[in-house]
């Protein structure tokens, strides 16, 4: 029974060994012929793996090794713990300053927290965002000389040029963040902190103006004998319309009403109007009580208050430049100051660094000390010299661009004069 049992069971691996014997020159014919067919998906796979080679040259461990990583986790956490620092104790003084005018004009707590002081810091720490970025390069490095680690990366071979490049890193993160914040975050929370200042802090905002003229248009002058921005509404309208410096029109209205609603700009509702539409030597002349028209003016173009320009967005301020001059207006001076100032002021984190850098990876005796108060010098050196050229720019009729890029000129030559004298 026993040699019957191992009889069949030899018969029934026969079997299946045939069975996948045959399958399995089936499934291999198959793959022989998926590989003919397929030749040119591999070739175009190969040809497109060949294309795109350049992109190793993106990846990020090409360039950033270990040493890299360490300077830049070092300097960006000293620079946001400067920053935390000073804003901690400026919002300390501030609050100091302001708590009797809360209390006096009954600020709620919500305004001030998400209103005021939510807008405060990122305001304050932009703007003294080079003085960080310097003092944050002063202190870490000067550490890492004093611990003699700069003296022993320099020893292994690694260049001063070298040891720049995780620096420079890092200052292209605070340079983009310091733009955007510049461009397209601040302006908006200026607005909500300085209607903040004018509800509880009595800083009264200039809401009107008189005896208002200016080009709306390719000869078109409106003028407005007052208007007030609160209600967004005016009186004594009239818009003289020229052709060949002829007048061809004049168009009269006892109110000019900012419609405030509608999809688009330039929408205005004119009430108690009369038209006069002059051809030769006739006269047309046209009425009514309401009237919309579109007219190519806004309230910002009608009423300027202090600092106005910093509420601005980029894109909006480049816009509100390009009309003004269109329309022959010289008061744009401040605006494309604060335009090309915010271009600037990003690149300042490169040259403070590279003046922070080599001033600092020195070892010296007594200590940081030295540097840090050098570094502090020449911070608020450059915004000094970042309000005067803008002064100039304004009162003196100096270029707005030239005035904007001054102090990074005069410190990019700094710069330079400390790199090379920076040890080897």
């Amino acid at each position: 029974m026993a040699s019957i049992r191992k009889l069949r069971r030899h018969r029934k691996r026969y079997r299946t060994l045939r069975w996948m014997d045959r399958h399995t020159k089936g499934l291999q014919a198959v793959l022989a012929w998926t590989y003919r067919k397929t030749a040119w998906l591999r070739k175009a796979m190969l040809w497109i793996a060949g294309k795109l080679s350049f992109m190793k040259y993106l990846n990020i461990t090409r360039y950033i090794k270990i040493l890299d990583w360490y300077i830049i986790k070092k300097f960006i956490g000293t620079y946001i713990y400067s920053i935390l620092l000073i804003i901690s104790i400026s919002i300390v003084f501030d609050v100091n300053e302001n708590l009797a005018k809360f209390a006096q004009y009954q600020a709620p707590l919500k305004a001030i927290v998400f209103d005021y002081y939510l807008n405060f810091v990122p305001y304050f720490a932009n703007l003294f965002s080079p003085l960080f970025v310097f003092i944050a390069v002063i202190f870490f490095t000067s550490k890492l000389a004093g611990n003699s680690e700069i003296i022993s990366m320099l020893a292994a071979g690694v260049s001063f040029k070298r040891l720049m490049r995780p620096y420079m890193i890092s200052c292209v993160l605070i340079s983009s963040l310091s733009f955007y914040l510049s461009a397209y975050v601040i302006p908006h929370g200026t607005v909500i902190r300085q209607n903040f200042d004018s509800m509880y802090r009595n800083k009264k905002k200039n809401t009107s103006a008189e005896n208002i003229q200016l080009q709306v248009g390719n000869g078109v002058i409106a003028y407005m004998q007052y208007y007030d921005n609160n209600r967004k509404s005016g009186n004594g309208f009239s818009l003289d319309k020229f052709e060949n410096k002829k007048l061809v029109s004049h168009l009269t209205a006892m109110e000019v009403q900012y419609d405030t609603i509608s999809d688009s700009k330039y929408h205005w509702k004119i009430r108690n109007w009369k038209c006069r539409e002059l051809k030769g030597l006739k006269e047309h002349i046209t009425s009514g009580m309401e009237k919309d028209t579109i007219i190519q003016m806004e309230p910002t173009d009608l009423v300027y208050s202090k600092g106005q320009q910093e509420t601005f967005t980029s894109p909006d301020l480049k816009e509100y430049i390009s009309k003004q001059k269109n329309r022959g207006s010289g008061n744009v001076v401040q605006y494309e100051v604060e335009y090309h100032k915010r271009i600037a002021a990003s690149f300042a984190s490169f040259i403070l660094t590279t003046i922070g850098l080599s001033l600092s990876s020195r070892k010296r005796k007594g200590g940081m000390g030295l540097s840090l108060g050098i570094g502090l010098a020449l911070s608020f050196g450059y915004i000094m010299l970042q309000t005067v050229s803008a002064t100039f720019a304004i009162n003196a009729n100096m270029p707005p661009m030239l005035a904007a890029w001054i102090p990074n000129m005069i410190f990019t030559v700094i710069a330079y004069f400390c790199y090379r004298n920076a040890p080897n």
